[in-house]
């Protein structure tokens, strides 16, 4: 049976790393290994690393360059032959372990749905929703075939994994498969829901054109340019 290496990211996440920790101890798929990039918290979070290590197989605590240069540490200690990122403010469902049971296809990028606000976020992604919005992170597992390829670009503090995403769908050795379950609980008041990737937004139009082609970028800049414009009207409106 295949190795899933589960990788969290944290800082000063002691407040939920636990709930998310007993979330995967209670996880019916056992062959998991759980690596831990932690930025140098200064509350507790090394307490409960320490605390947990019958479930944690390696950990680092130290000063990282963010979120995506601890997952790059962090993927570099996994061992196995598919990866999973969730968030410490996260926690796994019952179906993750239902998924891990499909995990088939040494080239193929696996990915399900979440709990966000208490519904379904976001199931079966078009090839332009994946453009526009890209799949929740932790909604994914991927073939540890996809990291002896590209890392994630730190150029990009918030956005990283969307990109990642798009060179994914681009690479015509790399296949997405949707899988109908829902397999994690997912905190939606994290940086990448409150905050937008400044630099992203400012190259996404060029991006989608580079990895999903002429169609997908014309129907994305219409509908954005659509969007400029009624938002343009409205407020002449406010003002008339």
């Amino acid at each position: 049976m295949d190795k899933i290496s589960i990788i969290i990211v944290t800082y000063n996440a002691g407040e939920h790393l636990q709930a998310c920790l007993n979330s995967i101890r209670q996880q019916p798929f056992q062959n998991l290994e759980v690596v831990v990039a932690d930025g140098g918290s200064t509350d507790n979070t090394v307490d409960i690393l320490r605390s947990n290590e019958d479930v944690i197989s390696t950990w680092i605590s130290e000063k990282d360059d963010g979120i995506y240069d601890a997952m790059n540490k962090a993927i570099a200690l996994a061992t196995g032959d598919w990866f999973y990122f969730i968030g410490a403010d996260d926690t796994l469902l019952p179906d993750f372990s239902n998924m891990a049971h499909q995990l088939k296809e040494p080239h193929t990028i696996y990915y399900g749905s979440v709990l966000a606000k208490g519904g379904k976020y976001l199931g079966f992604m078009s090839p332009y929703r994946q453009a526009k919005i890209g799949i929740c992170h932790q909604a994914m597992i991927y073939p540890k075939f996809v990291f002896s390829k590209y890392k994630f670009d730190l150029a990009y503090h918030i956005s990283a994994d969307h990109h990642l995403n798009m060179k994914c769908w681009l690479d015509k050795s790399i296949n997405f498969e949707f899988v109908d379950l829902i397999i994690a609980n997912f905190n939606h008041t994290g940086i990448s829901s409150l905050q937008k990737d400044k630099l992203f937004e400012k190259h996404k139009a060029a991006l989608i054109f580079k990895y999903f082609g002429l169609s997908i970028w014309a129907r994305f800049s219409f509908r954005k340019l659509k969007a400029k414009l009624l938002n343009k009207k409205e407020d002449t409106d406010k003002l008339s």
